[in-house]
């Protein structure tokens, strides 16, 4: 659990989760921050409670206790937005204090009712809408809708300058030594841009767009310190503003100077040519991302593939289709829209193939527009033409991705 005083009455609290699937889904290998805020003008108002994950709030009250802040004195609850993670622990909480004022979006409103039967004691706010704390302490609410739910409104306070994103501008990764990205050492910050790019592919990607007119929106505004939902406080914030309107450009490409083979292999036919193709991309001047399916957890193969402009596909055909983990990853990628990149398929078949035809009917079907250079397929084990045939297609597609970035 931490508490720090990040500005003029203005608190942080959070506590690390680990071992547990983000969303039930996207493994975190390094944790997650929940965090909330606690302003005090002459009224007290809490944003974005955090709880433990199991939605028990003896966490939260812990650390307000620690503030010598009395929870019935807290006349405001301001939700950012419903998700449980950040509201499952306003049922308890409304049993201590039920005339505690709920600030929230008109859409967030409605699932109030649809989660916890709350209907009372809720004001709907919107773009421009304030309420004034006392202390100087204005709060003015922006709605940035579908970052990553439709009901996501952020906070400002105009007396510190502090932007209370909620999901928006957030991370993977627990909080250690400091609160801050710019305290963190060149290592670490390695570390955490790697968790940030991890939570934004597995959690905001398909909202790209919503997420480029939010950053777009929250530029606008006198921002002194970013205080979002998940990860680290900026004080930079130009910094994580450029970054995520990037993240969100990857969806349409072209992304980094990198490239992502993603590859399945049933009696290591395939593999072969995987080895192959991997020691051919030594020498070449790229970064490379190898994942191997089903192995590898679909959000680090996510994390990649939404890095990188190139990507290399290699796996055989399994009864007259493409092998099923690689499939199911495709399905993934493409729901998330990783769009546009420039790609190239190998892999091995028995006694038919099939796995090109399920390739192109989903590129198809979710529109990835994926430019593809021609593929090679081999029966059975590759003989030594058909790696080199490999190895021609793999350094023709480095130098397409280079040439994206040497124009």
């Amino acid at each position: 659990m931490n508490i720090s005083n990040i500005a003029d009455g203005t608190y942080h609290l959070s506590i690390n989760v680990e071992n547990i699937l983000f969303e039930g889904f996207w493994e975190i290998p390094n944790g997650v921050s929940l965090n909330s805020y606690i302003i005090q003008g002459e009224k007290t108002a809490i944003i974005d409670g955090v709880c433990g994950w199991d939605g028990v709030p003896d966490t939260l009250l812990a650390l307000i206790e620690q503030l010598n802040i009395n929870p019935e004195t807290i006349e405001y609850l301001i939700v950012n937005h419903m998700e449980p993670d950040h509201s499952g622990w306003i049922g308890a909480f409304k049993e201590i204090n039920p005339d505690c004022k709920i600030i929230c979006s008109k859409k967030a409103r409605d699932l109030l009712e649809a989660f916890y039967g709350m209907t009372e004691n809720i004001t709907v706010v919107g773009d421009n809408d304030t309420l004034d704390l006392g202390g100087g302490h204005v709060l003015n609410f922006v709605e940035i809708p579908n970052v990553h739910w439709p009901d996501t409104i952020a906070t400002f306070d105009t007396l510190t300058g502090t932007l209370f994103s909620c999901d928006c501008f957030g991370s993977f990764g627990k909080i250690g030594s400091t609160i801050y990205a710019d305290e963190l050492t060149p290592e670490e910050l390695i570390v955490y841009e790697n968790d940030t790019v991890r939570y934004y592919s597995n959690v905001l990607a398909y909202f790209s767009p919503q997420v480029k007119r939010a950053v777009t929106k929250c530029q606008a505004l006198p921002i002194i310190m970013i205080a979002p939902g998940h990860g680290l406080i900026y004080r930079n914030p130009s910094e994580i503003m450029n970054a995520y309107s990037d993240y969100a450009d990857y969806q349409k490409g072209p992304a980094r100077r990198e490239l992502t083979l993603i590859w399945g292999s049933m009696y290591g036919m395939t593999q072969t040519a995987v080895e192959y193709a991997i020691n051919i991309l030594k020498d070449e001047d790229i970064i490379v991302h190898v994942h191997q399916v089903p192995e590898t957890s679909w959000g680090t193969v996510l994390t990649s593939a939404w890095t990188s402009t190139g990507i290399i596909l290699a796996m055989p055909t399994y009864e007259f289709k493409m092998f099923p983990p690689m499939a199911a990853m495709l399905e993934e990628l493409g729901k998330k829209k990783v769009n546009n990149r420039k790609a190239f398929r190998f892999g091995s078949y028995g006694w038919s193939g099939g796995a090109q035809r399920d390739l192109e009917e989903i590129m198809t079907r979710l529109a990835m527009g994926w430019e593809f250079i021609e593929p090679v397929e081999f029966v059975g084990n590759p003989r030594q033409e058909d790696l080199e045939h490999v190895g021609e297609q793999v350094r023709k597609l480095v130098e397409e991705v280079k040439s994206v970035f040497n124009s």
